[in-house]
């Protein structure tokens, strides 16, 4: 268990402060991976850094497991970061060195034996991916084969905690889904609680089961991901929904779409969870014996399930249009978007 209490970081610079991070409190659970979004300046990267110490707090307290990280100095503070591994956006590696020498460097540094230093980088090669690249130099790898080197020596010391510090960032979409599927494999494989501070939310969405949202320092919204993300209350939280839902051109499709039709209701059903993959279209076409359309629609999948949303249009008797509407505003979270002769 991770415990963050009133975690806060005040940067001061010629008479003036900048409140980084404010008073953030949050519960990680052991081994669970837990995302933190927000757009850049919203004090993400200075958060991760204080969980390590790479930056001081100037208020607040951290625990790993019982041990409380914002006390310790010294020696005390170097033995406790070796159980908090670090992954970075720009791979931080030394490009003199080749994969192994790379993944065996923190093992030096720490004066782990010869031997036993072997064996551990053998293994931690296999595991991200870079046995047939053993022997190469950085210079000769790709980005996504940069950053495994990044995740091996970041696990190098067999962390209890990795901290991805927008770690697919400088990555294309194919390279950031091997990278991701590389961690939920390491967080099932090894039981690591995982830390991501990204602000893509394709990122949350495929690799986190919960997520917080910051918005100037502050945890604006947190909770599961299909529930922050399928009911989102801030505005920001609603931006980044939107990113994967809906875009510009999709709305003016929708307008053009309204005018289109003299008859029925065009409803937005909003899925979440099991319920996306109930069959209810059809289901509502044969009991109130209905004629359904589907205009516009996008299902995106989380950690905990499926959500998403299906702009229809409805049409037949006016009682059973009726009934059917009502059903599905109560089935599947539905609203009527128009009603020919009113808009609601």
């Amino acid at each position: 268990m991770i415990s963050i209490e009133g975690l806060t970081k005040t940067f001061f610079a010629k008479g003036d402060s900048i409140h980084a991070v404010q008073d953030v409190n949050l519960q990680i659970a052991e081994g669970e991976i837990f995302g933190v979004i927000g757009y850049s300046g919203a004090g993400k990267s200075t958060f991760i850094r204080l969980l390590n110490r790479l930056e001081e707090p100037t208020s607040g307290k951290v625990f790993i497991g019982e041990e409380e990280i914002t006390t310790l100095e010294g020696k005390d503070l170097r033995k406790a970061r070796q159980n908090i591994g670090m992954v970075f956006q720009h791979f931080n590696i030394l490009w003199s060195r080749t994969v192994r020498e790379n993944i065996s460097y923190p093992l030096e540094v720490n004066r782990v034996p010869k031997a036993e230093r072997k064996a551990r980088v053998e293994e931690l090669i296999k595991l991200v991916g870079l046995a047939d690249r053993a022997d190469r130099y950085p210079s000769e790898l790709s980005g996504g084969q940069k950053q495994r080197i990044g995740i091996a020596r970041a696990l190098a010391n067999n962390p209890k905690v990795l901290l991805c510090d927008e770690a697919t960032s400088a990555l294309d979409p194919e390279t950031t889904n091997s990278i991701l599927d590389l961690l939920i494999e390491i967080n099932q494989h090894l039981g690591l609680t995982i830390i991501m501070i990204t602000h893509e939310i394709q990122v949350i969405r495929k690799i986190c089961k919960r997520v917080a949202v910051m918005e100037d320092g502050k945890i604006v919204e947190e909770g599961d991901v299909l529930s922050v993300f399928s009911n989102p209350q801030k505005i920001v939280t609603k931006r980044f929904v939107e990113q994967v839902m809906e875009n510009a051109d999709e709305e003016a499709d929708t307008e053009e779409l309204l005018s289109q039709f003299t008859s029925g209701k065009v409803m937005r059903l909003h899925f979440i969870g099991e319920k996306a993959n109930e069959a209810l279209i059809s289901n509502v076409c044969i009991i109130y014996n209905v004629d359904i359309s589907i205009l516009q629609g996008k299902i995106s999948q989380t950690q905990r399930g499926p959500y998403g949303t299906l702009l229809i249009h409805v049409d037949g008797d006016r009682e059973r249009l009726e009934q059917a509407a009502t059903y599905m505003i109560d089935s599947a979270n539905g609203e009527v978007v128009q009603d020919v002769g009113r808009i609601s």
